[in-house]
């Protein structure tokens, strides 16, 4: 359970805990930070047991502290939980359990939860099973769950609502997790854990999954592709940097199949089959979160470019309070790497319940994304460990970039000379990142020269505005370093008054129709002072004169420079928050897989 709680750390690090059953005996450890706290106090502990559920947790409700990490007990100590998610009316709740004689040790919506399960388990005279469903049924909010009873080492008791949840099925035994990363290693089978759910396990009998309205499910075993050696290091200082250098493989394998250069076509499976309602789309809606908002940025220059519909892309969290106006004939694209995104998948929800068609885009196959979807594309990059999204955003960018072409031909809306030269760059495009990491070397050492800086600016236009946005995002993840991205002609509209010669600005500067354009805002800054980090096209002498350091890239068509651009601005980010000391893969306060709202 300790080596399932290091792969799942990357979904929270605040504090970890582990619960066990040995002989009747329900024994919690915890511990405030990471895993390895919760490693070294175990090892002074009884850790014997036949049975136990261990958590690594992401704080909500309350600070992170030993007292509100997870396991939690009930006020008997004869039942033990562990959750991910939030109990919307844990007050309340907590209010009547109050009233009825309970008292609790912890701020944790969590803590309410088992006691209500204990409170429904007695007053009701049922089993656990029974109790669980009963208090679920008076929950509001989001919850993956693991309950253990004190006097049966034969049992756990599971259930998901919002936040992820899979079984996995081996020899004799079971295990539950988040995700299938802790499985892999024990058995390729899984099932997972839909809406509302509740499963139980109980030793040398099948899993049983019923509904909390008591309606019996079958279990669906699925087949895991995942590789163990796909989620370690490989050799690498942090997943991070490995992630980053797997990009020109991970876009080849999420083209494969898909971009047919000797046929001159692409394919993509989910388009095919729902081809007219993209054709008779009058709008299409993109939503994401973090760095999947900026490709589908990128995904609506490239849509109405080459298919000349109109493109709005929503923050999750901000669409489904807003009461947007959603049509029949509008296609919804929702793009998360989890696929678990709780602000994501309830844009979902209320697009579907409005009608429109709904497109998923995303990482994990399996996950919440993909089974509430109509229809949808797989990115294909294999697991993203570090939380500072990489290889995930570029092959959504290359996902995006497929459905525009393809759209765009099937409309005629994008000539075939166009479209084909636009495959055959597509398909050379791992090979240019390829030749752009090679400069790791040199952007690793320019990078000590910014780790005084408490700002940056990057700037980009057109195509490269939102990789501007994603550059920033990616300083500020995992340097801690405050930056911003605008376009490049904004600066003169307020952010030049903060350049000073303390104040370095990254600039895109490929080239593209906007070029010359570019050139003057840099002059502009360089009147300032600012120092000038440039991104550059091989053989571009006039910018590189211009900048304090230059990093070139090869050239490309402009629809594709984000593929290459953002590349040596992972490296510069991932450079500047290695030279401070920072936790790259974990950075504070941050979870990979944001299944809370």
């Amino acid at each position: 359970m300790i080596k399932g709680l290091h792969r799942l750390e990357y979904r929270g690090y605040d504090s970890a805990g582990i619960a066990l059953i040995d002989n009747e005996n329900l024994k919690v450890y915890k511990a405030k930070g990471k895993v390895a706290e919760l490693e070294q106090f175990a090892e002074q502990k009884n850790t014997e047991g036949t049975i136990g559920i261990a958590h690594t947790r992401w704080a909500t409700h309350g600070e992170p502290n030993q007292k509100n990490a997870h396991p939690h007990y009930s006020q008997s100590e004869e039942l033990a939980i562990i959750h991910n998610g939030i109990i919307e009316n844990y007050a309340v709740l907590k209010q009547g359990l109050i009233e009825h004689g309970f008292t609790f040790k912890s701020q944790t919506d969590t803590e309410v939860l088992v006691q209500l399960i204990e409170y429904m388990k007695k007053t009701n005279e049922v089993d656990l099973p029974t109790a669980v469903q009963l208090a679920l049924n008076e929950v509001v909010g989001a919850y993956a769950i693991a309950v253990i009873e004190k006097s049966n080492q034969d049992m756990i008791v599971a259930a998901r609502k919002g936040s992820p949840l899979v079984v996995g099925i081996g020899t004799d035994e079971f295990f539950i997790a988040s995700d299938a990363t802790p499985i892999v290693e024990y058995t390729d089978k899984v099932v997972y854990i839909g809406e509302e759910e509740i499963v139980t396990l109980r030793r040398n009998e099948p899993m049983k999954i019923r509904t909390i309205a008591n309606i019996e499910k079958t279990p669906e075993i699925h087949k895991l592709e995942l590789t163990l050696s796909q989620l370690e290091k490989g050799g690498f200082p942090h997943f991070m940097l490995k992630e980053i250098f797997e990009q020109p493989l991970t876009l080849a394998d999420s083209m494969r199949g898909r971009v047919n250069v000797e046929a001159n076509n692409i394919t993509l499976a989910g388009f095919i089959d729902n081809k007219d309602k993209f054709l008779k789309a009058s709008r299409i809606i993109i939503t994401a979160c973090g760095t999947s908002w900026h490709s589908a940025q990128i995904g609506m220059y490239a849509i109405e470019e080459f298919a000349r519909i109109p493109v709005e892309v929503e923050y999750s969290s901000e669409f489904r309070y807003r009461n947007p106006v959603i049509n029949k004939d509008d296609v919804v694209i929702a793009i998360s790497q989890s696929g678990e995104t709780a602000d994501t998948l309830a844009a979902v929800e209320l697009a579907k319940q409005q009608g429109a068609f709904i497109f998923g885009i995303c990482n994990v196959v399996g996950s919440s994304i993909p089974r509430n979807t109509h229809s949808g594309c797989y990115t294909h990059v294999g697991p993203e460990i570090g939380v500072a999204s990489t290889k995930a955003f570029t092959a959504q960018v290359t996902v995006l970039t497929m459905l525009a072409l393809l759209i765009g031909k099937e409309k005629g809306t994008l000539s075939e000379q166009y479209y084909l030269r636009l495959i055959n760059e597509l398909n050379l495009i791992p090979e240019k990142i390829s030749e752009i990491l090679k400069k790791n070397d040199v952007i690793s050492e320019f990078s000590k020269t910014f780790t005084y800086a408490q700002n940056f600016i990057y700037l980009g236009r057109g195509y490269n505005f939102p990789v501007a946005l994603e550059g920033a995002l990616k300083l500020k993840e995992i340097s801690y370093i405050h930056a911003e991205g605008y376009p490049a002609a904004e600066m003169k509209h307020g952010p030049i008054a903060l350049i000073s010669q303390e104040m370095p600005v990254v600039v895109i500067a490929t080239n593209s129709s906007t070029y010359e354009k570019v050139i003057s805002n840099i002059q502009e800054i360089k009147a300032r002072k600012g120092k000038i980090i440039s991104i550059v096209t091989e053989g571009d002498e006039i910018v590189k004169a211009l900048s304090d350091f230059s990093i070139s890239i090869p050239e490309t068509e402009e629809c594709l420079s984000p593929l290459l651009a953002v590349v040596p601005l992972q490296l510069l980010a991932y450079h500047i928050a290695v030279v401070k000391g920072c936790d790259v893969d974990q950075p504070r306060n941050l979870a990979k897989s944001v299944t809370v709202e």
